[in-house]
């Protein structure tokens, strides 16, 4: 059990690998559209992870492709696609627990495509919810966790973010934030550079 002593003025949490397990679906899609546009699977999937779609895109696109059109079909594929979508343990439980201009989600999803897998994963919609629509620079830019302290009123180097990817981890550093990994739908895929938990069962911290 990891014990923080320092108090927080709000909480951010990532969304997908850490308030909910959506990697199955996730992979199920990116596959096909790899495959469909004869890109090698393997080494998309290695970088997408808590990423938005139109930079994985962009980093992939073919020669004459049109990178927002395939973001937009990738992403409607996803909507469609929550097989498997579950909350992470301790999830839901820990964000009833949180007043609720104490939390918020930054994600790389979209924001339909948010409030699809949220409501899969019978996760509580915060009031401040950040996504690829409301930022120009997706993670590991910061640009995502600072806005939403600032929507809570605060500022990110008094807030402690919940992350589970390499990009969103580096975000909330770059934010100045503590920074604390999830290590649940993808125990592998961390860095050195923060504490690792398995869910939001394994920590206890508190607000001031």
């Amino acid at each position: 059990m990891l014990q923080l002593d320092r108090a927080y003025s709000a909480v951010l949490f990532d969304m997908d690998g850490t308030l909910l397990d959506s990697r199955v679906a996730v992979e199920r899609v990116l596959t096909d559209w790899a495959e469909a546009n004869s890109i090698d699977p393997p080494a998309l999937l290695a970088v997408s992870h808590g990423r938005r779609t139109i930079d994985v895109v962009r980093e992939f696109a073919k020669p004459g492709m049109d990178c927002e059109t395939e973001a937009a079909k990738i992403e409607s594929a996803e909507i469609a696609e929550v097989r498997g979508v579950v909350a992470i343990p301790g999830a839901i439980d820990l964000l009833n627990r949180l007043p609720s201009m104490r939390w918020a989600i930054v994600t790389s999803a979209g924001h339909k495509l948010a409030i699809r897998r949220l409501t899969a994963a019978g996760i509580p919609i915060p009031e401040v919810l950040v996504t690829a629509e409301n930022i120009e620079n997706g993670k590991p830019d910061p640009t995502g966790y600072l806005l939403a302290a600032e929507k809570l009123g605060t500022n990110a180097k008094d807030c402690l973010v919940f992350e589970d990817a390499p990009a969103g981890i580096q975000a909330g550093l770059n934010a100045g934030s503590d920074v604390i990994a999830i290590g649940y739908a993808s125990p592998g895929d961390k860095t050195p550079d923060c504490p690792v938990i398995t869910d939001f069962r394994d920590i206890t911290f508190r607000l001031d």
